[in-house]
């Protein structure tokens, strides 16, 4: 009998815009543009998002209000709606539940696996908890222990791990700098080339 199958993506720049990003065009601050398809070492990443939030007095709810306005990738929520009745499905980000919370009712609520963040009495973001170092590959192991056989779909370095554990490990949009370093994985730009991968994966 073949091992059932579990489909595991990243959230940001997958299913839903990068949410950095969408405040830094909100604040008009370009700086809190990069994001992990620009920078590989996530705490430095997050050091640097932490210490612009502080120089400009930037809150938790500034960037909440942000993302009540935001809406999944075009053609996510239909892909999710595939996807619901064919395979169990977790989406593994490195973002937080104070942010992604919100946009998984526009997702029909699909499980996710997140980090959180340190907020202090006055709403200022003071640091952050990951669940563990290099979770998303942890969690593609822990799902191939349970005889799960994983595909895997993210689009940035910090997704990479993942995909390297993963039976099928598909980049989604990727950077540029992300597609050169990782030649092995296949590439796709659009959810009907995400479900015919998956559809000849399971066949």
């Amino acid at each position: 009998m073949n091992a059932p199958t579990i489909v595991a993506m990243d959230l940001e720049g997958v299913l839903v815009p990068e949410i950095w990003i969408a405040f830094a065009e909100k604040t008009g601050i370009p700086e809190l543009r990069l994001t992990t398809r620009d920078v590989a070492d996530y705490d430095e990443l997050m050091r640097h998002r932490l210490a612009i939030l502080k120089q400009h007095d930037l809150r938790l709810k500034d960037i909440q209000e942000v993302i009540s306005q935001m809406a999944p990738l075009p053609g996510a929520k239909e892909y999710m709606e595939w996807l619901a009745p064919k395979l169990p499905h977790v989406i593994l980000s490195d973002t937080f539940y104070q942010f992604a919370t919100p946009l998984m009712r526009q997702l029909n609520y699909p499980t996710l696996i997140c980090n959180t963040l340190e907020v202090n009495a006055q709403g200022q973001i003071t640091g952050y908890k990951l669940r563990q170092s290099n979770g998303k590959r942890h969690a593609a192991l822990a799902f191939k222990q349970l005889n799960l056989k994983v595909i895997a779909m993210g689009d940035s370095f910090n997704d990479t791990a993942m995909l390297k554990e993963a039976d099928l490990g598909i980049l989604f949009r990727p950077s540029d700098k992300v597609r050169q370093q990782f030649p092995q994985f296949p590439v796709v730009t659009e959810y009907a080339q995400v479900q015919q991968l998956i559809e000849a994966f399971i066949a």
